[in-house]
């Protein structure tokens, strides 16, 4: 297979496969890289298509833009072009934004474990505040102190980083990843449920069976779009593509 090529753009991103095959997006989540993604991505250029990872506003290469989701759906639009977007959590609601946004662009959409928004306004206030005080404390403590708290909450269940994985997610840097909560947190995303029933493409809502909030999230998202399904990834967590690569695979 030919090597990883740089893509210009306004984030920072990486093309692998057939420059005429079908087109796949990749996004990571909170504290990833576009790293993250290029295990499963690879699996599909030698499949014949055209794969893009990218760096999201405060992550990895990206770490010096400063966007809200809103903003970062304009630029992943301007990077991937047209094609099929596949986001995890955080990168998960910027490829649904993606949908509402560019539905000339998004052709079919899989979300891992992520959230359409939080629609109580006073939730989403005290969430807000929570991901300030989190931004906080990472400055307080610094980058590899919060990244091992972080790969350790319960939400993650039993996975535990990869020496490779930890290494990359530590190419972040605290003011990047600190903006990424305070701009593109769920307390600062504004609710899309209202809008999914626009999206007329397919759409696949994964979770991690040991998800139960994510898992019924995506049976959500899949009856509320006219085209969607919902699947559980056996035996994994929040972070299911990293914990079962196979079957992520095989389920996208």
């Amino acid at each position: 297979m030919s090597e990883w090529r740089p893509h210009s753009g306004p984030l920072a991103a990486e093309q692998l496969g057939d420059r005429n095959g079908t087109r796949l997006t990749f996004v990571h989540g909170f504290t990833q890289t576009r790293n993250s993604w290029k295990p499963i991505a690879e699996r599909f250029a030698a499949q014949g298509f055209l794969v893009t990872v990218v760096d999201l506003p405060g992550h990895g290469e990206s770490a010096h833009v400063r966007a809200d989701l809103r903003r970062t759906a304009d630029m992943l639009a301007a990077v991937c072009g047209t094609g099929i977007y596949v986001g995890y959590s955080l990168g998960g609601r910027a490829c649904l934004h993606a949908a509402v946004m560019y539905p000339h662009l998004v052709t079919s959409l899989v979300t891992i474990g992520a959230n359409p928004g939080i629609d109580d306004d006073g939730d989403r206030a005290e969430r807000r505040l929570a991901d300030d005080a989190l931004a906080a404390h990472l400055y307080d403590i610094g980058l590899e102190a919060f990244l091992r708290e972080w790969t350790t909450l319960p939400l993650f269940g039993r996975y535990q980083p990869t020496a490779e994985d930890f290494a990359d997610r530590m190419t972040n840097t605290v003011d990047g990843l600190a903006t990424s909560l305070r701009l593109a947190g769920s307390g600062a995303q504004g609710s899309l449920w209202p809008r999914l029933r626009e999206l007329n493409i397919p759409v696949l809502a994964l979770a991690g069976e040991l998800d139960p909030k994510f898992a019924a999230i995506a049976d959500q998202i899949a009856d509320a779009v006219p085209n969607g399904r919902a699947r559980l990834i056996p035996a994994a967590a929040h972070a299911a593509h990293l914990q079962q690569q196979e079957a992520t695979v095989a389920l996208i």
